[in-house]
């Protein structure tokens, strides 16, 4: 049996798992990895991937500095996540503001040492990256449009390091991040949605707020029209193996979703779109082992 402090201290851990949302840097480092693996290092040998200590650094920096990123935000968000998220906001408050900013500061000192250990390069790289989140959350984050591409943008930043690591520039690539992008900023329009109650009492300037629901909702169904753009030159003019099977999966999801969405006006609605993009996007993370299943045994080999 716990006693009444450690179950205390667990609930604490979890306050804070949920304050920096654990399972989501998770499945970014998965997608850092399998990235690299795949596609920005597909011609080395796997255990020189695995066991690149840079690229580890540039992992680990980003995890840091993405982890420090959800407690800011969580900061400037705290009321609106009371209106919007009570649940979760009560969890969240079993850890003092003192406490989530003391944290933040050694993320932020950590991810610099990690970058140092590198370059000098990626330590000018993560501290605008640092300064770009906390410009984001107490600034950007409340203006119309610009807010939804800085956040769409910063989203794909911690592969922009690895991209870059690697200089790998192939086409495909950029290809990829085009998809990867629209649907982030699907996503980021449907948590407008989804918090319309919380930004209107705190006076966040959102794109429903200004320009109403239906707008993002024809901007939303542009943003996943355009999809199919990215997901024909993929499957018809690059060779990703038997990924295309998930290029097939996503646009009938979107199909799905872009019919909800349009007979959908209440926050559980926005919630349930919110989750179908949130499976879209990690079952992609996983969906890279398709674009060549023997790959791994193969480099191992």
């Amino acid at each position: 049996m716990l006693t009444r402090k450690q179950k205390h201290l667990l609930l604490k851990f979890f306050s804070m798992f949920s304050v920096v949302r654990g399972y989501n840097i998770l499945v970014i480092v998965i997608a850092q990895y399998l990235a690299s693996i795949y596609i920005f290092a597909s011609d080395k040998p796997l255990k020189k991937v695995l066991f690149d200590i840079n690229l580890l650094m540039l992992v680990l920096a980003s995890a840091a500095v993405i982890a420090g990123g959800y407690i800011i935000n969580n900061f400037y968000d705290s009321e609106k996540d009371l209106i919007n998220r009570p649940n979760k906001s009560m969890l969240d408050k079993l850890v003092s503001q003192n406490t989530k900013l003391s944290f933040y500061f050694v993320l932020n000192f950590s991810a610099i040492i990690m970058a140092s250990y590198v370059s000098f390069k990626p330590v000018l790289f993560f501290s605008f990256y640092i300064f770009a989140i906390w410009l984001y959350s107490h600034k950007l984050k409340k203006r119309p449009i610009i807010g939804n591409v800085v956040s769409s943008v910063l989203t794909l930043t911690p592969f922009f390091v690895i991209f870059v690591y690697y200089h790998n520039f192939k086409s495909v690539i950029f290809v990829h991040a085009t998809f990867l992008i629209l649907i982030i900023a699907i996503r980021e329009l449907t948590k407008d949605l989804e918090n319309i109650k919380g930004d209107l009492a705190l006076n966040y300037r959102t794109i429903p707020i200004v320009y109403g629901e239906q707008m993002s909702k024809k901007m939303i169904t542009i943003l996943g029209l355009a999809t199919l753009f990215p997901v024909y030159f993929l499957i018809s003019k690059f060779d990703i193996g038997h990924m295309y099977l998930y290029f097939y999966m996503c646009e009938i999801l979107l199909i799905i979703y872009l019919v909800l969405l349009w007979k959908s006006n209440t926050k559980t609605h926005y919630l349930w779109l919110h989750n179908i993009l949130k499976f879209i996007i990690v079952s992609g993370v996983f969906s890279i082992l398709l674009i060549d299943v023997d790959l791994v045994l193969n480099r191992i080999l």
